[in-house]
């Protein structure tokens, strides 16, 4: 008889896994919403605008932040991607060597490169290479030393992203191109370095939103007036001014680099997924 009460009795019926991914989205929709709020509600947007927002102040800057300190950060990050990518490739080619040293140097060379932080790598750029070689001048003056600097810190990185893209590749590409007599150096030149370009365009282009907020460091290089980078041009007005809004628009200015640089990205990306499906 008591088994047959218990049989009787109705079940407990729990949340099915839908209804809790369901109540678990509106929980989260829930604590959005309410720090969006919090957030609106605590902050003194009147004093936000007093230090962050002077457009009396913002006008002054143009166009002199365009013509002047983007041009100038845009020739920074350039100069000093072009020769990441050459040294990166030089590396990535040295570590993938059957030559031993070649592999050595390239590994420790990375290791220490993306071990240390940018801002180490251009102080010593900076201070430490005119100290040990007195009298030396870097062909390009600032330019040539950011260009350096730069390139030192991305082409650790882009080192190992050539590698990989070049290990992407195929054996048998490898294998075709020397069947049909190419020499090893030759198929590699012109049949699997393409093909790697191709692989890894999208981390080719982070590295160069990275070299270009990177690109603030050029002012521990010591620069003239003429040769400011953004950073360096809204510290300075936010000095002279007493007022935060140079440093706002330096940052504006970045974003009109950066956010059409990683929507280019990710439609690379998306693509790249697309060929492989």
């Amino acid at each position: 008889m008591a088994d047959t009460d218990v049989q009787l009795q109705p079940r407990k019926k729990g949340l099915t896994r839908r209804q809790k991914q369901r109540l678990s989205r509106g929980v989260q929709y829930v604590v959005f919403v309410a720090a969006v709020i919090a957030f609106a509600v605590g902050a003194d947007w009147g004093r936000l605008k007093n230090q962050f927002a002077q457009w009396s102040i913002a006008k002054q800057m143009f166009p002199d932040v365009i013509t002047l300190a983007l041009k100038n950060t845009v020739l920074y990050t350039v100069s000093g991607f072009v020769f990441a990518l050459v040294l990166g490739l030089v590396v990535a080619l040295m570590r993938l060597s059957s030559v031993a040293p070649y592999r050595w140097v390239a590994g420790v060379y990375i290791e220490i490169f993306r071990g240390l932080p940018a801002l180490l790598i251009f102080i010593f750029i900076g201070v430490a290479v005119p100290l040990a070689f007195p009298g030396t001048e870097i062909v390009g003056g600032t330019y040539g030393k950011a260009a350096i600097a730069l390139g030192l810190v991305g082409a650790a990185y882009l080192a190992e992203t050539f590698r990989a893209g070049i290990q992407a590749v195929p054996k048998g590409q490898m294998e075709a191109a020397r069947s049909l007599g190419f020499s090893p150096a030759r198929a590699m030149v012109s049949i699997i370095i393409p093909q790697a370009f191709r692989i890894i365009l999208p981390p080719l282009t982070n590295e160069f939103v990275i070299l270009f907020k990177d690109s603030s460091l050029v002012l521990l290089l010591g620069v003239t007036l003429e040769e400011r980078e953004l950073s360096k041009y809204g510290r300075d007005l936010a000095s002279t001014t007493a007022n935060s809004t140079p440093i706002l628009v330096a940052g504006l200015c970045y974003l009109l680099v950066t956010i059409p640089l990683g929507f280019v990205v990710r439609r690379m990306e998306a693509k790249a997924q697309e060929a492989v499906k």
